[in-house]
């Protein structure tokens, strides 16, 4: 059972796609370290050995901002942009879309489900 940065990796899954389970590390991540660390991307996770393990453990630590650092560094940057009142943090105070989307008829992601309105009955 390989445990990296406090995320128990899938044990079924080839490494390249157990690493992506970590917060911060996509596929291109993924192959890079693999890379450096000599270790073959198609390999699954519970047929590593705890050497190759620790390879990965400790390219990750010296590398690359994971998990409750990065999580952190993003929350931070979100409270900046809504602090100094800019166009991108007052659509995140409102949760609106960020980016420039349309929401006269979609983010319904962000928006939340839609608000209907009670219809008149007509008694003829």
């Amino acid at each position: 059972m390989a445990r990296i940065a406090g995320i128990t990796l899938p044990p079924e899954k080839r490494i390249e796609i157990g690493l992506t389970y970590i917060f911060g590390i996509g596929r291109s991540k993924s192959v890079q370290i693999l890379a450096e660390a000599k270790i073959d991307k198609d390999k699954k996770v519970k047929a590593l050995s705890e050497d190759e393990i620790n390879k990965i453990r400790q390219i990750i630590e010296k590398r690359e901002r994971i998990e409750g650092d990065l999580r952190k560094d993003v929350s931070m940057a979100i409270k900046r942009l809504i602090d100094i009142g800019s166009y991108r943090g007052m659509r995140h105070k409102r949760k609106l879309p960020v980016r420039g989307q349309r929401t006269k008829t979609n983010a319904r992601t962000r928006k939340g489900p839609r608000g209907h309105t009670i219809k008149k009955i007509n008694k003829g």
